[in-house]
């Protein structure tokens, strides 16, 4: 089976969210941002992996952009984190980034499938 890097990608990056969450909830004894950040980590992945298992490639699509949008929230939720001072960027940095990562590769995945669509 061939190598997917959004899917491990996301994956890894779920687990990560749910590091942060434990931390949050168990540190900083934050509970509202942190449950949204990890509803938002998350959710990343399930539906990368709902878009794998797509019956067609517009529900392909249509589950990867809902992947995208859920990378959007979570990088929103990051810099709330960050700017509520619960964070300092140093801490938040390594995630952050990753997360733009996310956003980058669903994004060229996006435009790809959505070009091969159009030339069908």
């Amino acid at each position: 089976m061939k190598e997917n890097i959004i899917q491990q990608k996301s994956y890894k990056f779920a687990v990560r969210i749910i590091e942060l969450y434990k931390y949050l909830i168990g540190i900083k004894k934050e509970f509202i941002l942190s449950k949204q950040l990890l509803r938002s980590g998350t959710s990343i992945g399930a539906n990368i992996e709902e878009a794998l298992g797509g019956q067609s490639k517009k529900d392909f699509i249509s589950k990867l952009s809902i992947a995208y949008k859920e990378a959007r929230e979570t990088k929103y939720w990051l810099s709330l984190l960050r700017e509520a001072k619960y964070m300092t960027q140093e801490e938040l940095s390594p995630v952050f980034n990753d997360c733009e990562e996310i956003l980058k590769i669903i994004g060229k995945i996006q435009k790809t499938v959505k070009s091969r669509m159009a030339n069908e």
